[in-house]
């Protein structure tokens, strides 16, 4: 896969990030915020339920927990208590993905405007968006708060390109779960897969490119200039 597969009847003016996994190595932070969850209730948290909570918003995401285990709680308090745990973990600060870094500075290089659309809620997105220096550049920020319907759905594209005012055909994602891919195809945007250690294993259906990380000199490709 590579840029020939990009859609030349629709170049690409804007980009949407993913946040967690994508830009933040946060994804082994929610491990540790479900399995304590679970422990708590005598179970363990499991690679099937990472997979199926990835980039289901809030209390859609407490409730895959609460399904799979028959937990007898509502999912708006697991929620809280998931809040409190995750809250204290963000708090120390939480490492970027390979090449973070030095790929922000290549889209700010392409002029083209860029955001993040994540499932986060927007109080964490604050929270790691204040330690780094370019968040300034971003042309919008949505969280989970500002959808009703969390990823597979493609809800959180279809603003995103709205946010660009350009048609979702002419918007680049990067994504790394299926869930997330799932949303970005299903809005029509010009999807690039970069699936990470706890996301390898799940399917990319729709994507025009499945790099190895930000690095990926295929990605890289993708922009202008």
């Amino acid at each position: 896969m590579n840029a020939s597969r990009l859609n030349s009847a629709n170049p690409v003016l804007g980009i949407a990030l993913d946040m967690d996994g994508l830009l933040f190595d946060t994804e082994r932070l929610y491990w540790q915020v479900g399995d304590e969850l679970l422990k708590r209730r005598g179970y363990r948290f499991s690679q099937e339920l990472q997979t199926r909570m990835m980039g289901r918003v809030g209390v859609a995401a407490m409730q895959q927990m609460i399904e799979m285990h028959q937990l007898p709680i509502a999912a708006d308090r697991l929620l809280c208590e998931s809040d409190e745990i995750y809250s204290g973990l963000i708090a120390d600060g939480v490492p970027p993905m390979p090449g973070l870094n030095r790929w922000i500075d290549r889209l700010i290089a392409s002029g083209l405007p860029f955001g993040l659309a994540t499932s986060s809620s927007q109080k964490h997105v604050d929270v790691i968006l204040g330690t780094v220096a370019w968040s300034d550049a971003l042309a919008f920020v949505l969280s989970g708060d500002d959808v009703t319907h969390g990823k597979p759905h493609p809800e959180m594209y279809l603003a995103a390109a709205q946010r660009m005012q350009i048609v979702p055909q002419q918007m680049l994602v990067l994504e790394d779960s299926g869930n997330g891919c799932a949303a970005a195809v299903a809005a029509g945007a010009q999807t690039v897969a970069i699936p990470n250690e706890n996301t390898r294993e799940q399917t990319f259906d729709g994507a025009v490119l499945i790099a190895d990380s930000l690095n990926d000199p295929r990605l890289w490709d993708l922009l202008p200039g």
